[in-house]
């Protein structure tokens, strides 16, 4: 393979951002830059680093992928729109 300065070793992916997490980072959505093979549970765990206060919910965080819910393990791919669901109080 040629080197053309074009190696691609990442993936940029948009993340949606509801409920906890838009009133942690104060904006609706995040263009992220990930290492290939990142999976939506790797987006997940670095927003809590970012913010530890969404740790509570860490276990009950849903997950789309371009409209569709998928399990945490997926594996993320350039240009994905990445949606994290917390619960949403309502009544």
């Amino acid at each position: 393979m040629s080197d053309d300065g074009m190696d691609i070793d990442h993936v940029t992916v948009t993340v949606k951002l509801f409920a906890a997490y838009q009133e942690a980072y104060g904006v609706p959505e995040l263009s992220l830059e990930l290492p290939i093979g990142t999976t939506v549970e790797g987006v997940r765990d670095r927003l809590l680093i970012e913010h530890p206060e969404l740790e509570q919910w860490r276990n009950l965080t849903r997950f789309g992928v371009n409209l569709q819910f998928v399990e945490p393990d997926a594996v993320l791919q350039n240009g994905d729109e990445v949606v994290l669901v917390p619960p949403v109080s309502g009544g």
